[in-house]
């Protein structure tokens, strides 16, 4: 019984497989319509798209381009060809403005930018197109059922522009360049002021512009320190139960005993 089946299935499978191959040499676009619409609702999405590759240019200014438009896009969409899936789902979007497959088109137009965009570490020209997209998205659907998806997107494509910048900053701190993770704390608490990261940004930078005060030469070093103990002040006053409560305290007794020695000395 059970052999008799895989046999069945087999026979079926080879006979798909030959219809395919014919379609893919055969000159009658009805047929390839057919069978691309047909293997596009089995979710059979490569096959279907190579037989869209072949009709589409021959359907253009039809009544059936629209629907073949939107199921092109959609097989590059699901076999993971974003960068061109969005091409084509913004191209639908273009022509066919009054479908009532624009705003599925937009929206999934704008997810393929998201799901190109590559991890923190590396560059991020990538997500800020998808967070561009995306809110061109929300801005032009403001009602539409993708909202929430839509926006938890940005918000997750947010987060990798914050953990760059933050690694940023805390590298040149690892590294000694306490100067520059200064300048990149203050950045960075400037751009993402509601950040998840601002307990530690505000800690790093504390700890960056300490060193940079117990380090500096002697005519720049009063400013530095009364700049870090005001850091420190601007921590503990945001962060009074922090981890960090206890380390930080030590840092700014030592500026304090730093202070009194600059007044001992004038």
């Amino acid at each position: 019984m059970k052999r008799g089946l895989y046999i069945l299935l087999v026979a079926l499978v080879l006979v798909s497989c030959s219809d395919f191959q014919k379609a893919l040499k055969s000159e009658d676009i009805a047929e390839k319509f057919a069978l691309a619409t047909e293997l596009y609702e089995a979710e059979k999405w490569s096959k279907s798209k190579r037989l869209l590759d072949q009709i589409l240019p021959k359907y253009r200014g039809k009544p059936q381009a629209e629907k073949l438009t939107f199921m092109h896009a959609m097989c590059s969409y699901k076999i993971g060809d974003y960068y061109i899936a969005s091409y084509h789902f913004e191209k639908f979007t273009d022509i066919y403005t009054k479908s009532e497959k624009a705003e599925e088109a937009a929206f999934l137009e704008a997810k393929g930018y998201y799901y190109n965009s590559p991890i923190y570490s590396k560059e991020q020209k990538e997500t800020v197109e998808a967070i561009e997209k995306l809110q061109l998205f929300v801005n032009a659907y403001p009602n539409s059922d993708y909202l929430q998806e839509a926006n938890t997107l940005v918000k997750e494509l947010d987060f990798k522009l914050e953990k760059k910048a933050f690694e940023i900053a805390k590298q040149y701190d690892l590294i000694k360049d306490y100067k520059a993770s200064v300048k990149s704390f203050n950045n960075f608490l400037f751009d993402f002021p509601g950040s998840n990261l601002r307990e530690e940004a505000l800690y790093y930078r504390l700890h960056a512009e300490y060193n940079l005060a117990i380090l500096s030469i002697e005519s720049l070093k009063e400013n530095r320190l009364n700049l870090a103990k005001n850091y420190y002040t601007a921590f503990t006053k945001a962060y009074p139960n922090s981890e960090f409560l206890e380390e930080t305290s030590e840092w700014n007794k030592k500026l304090n005993e730093e202070l009194e020695l600059i007044k001992t000395k004038s």
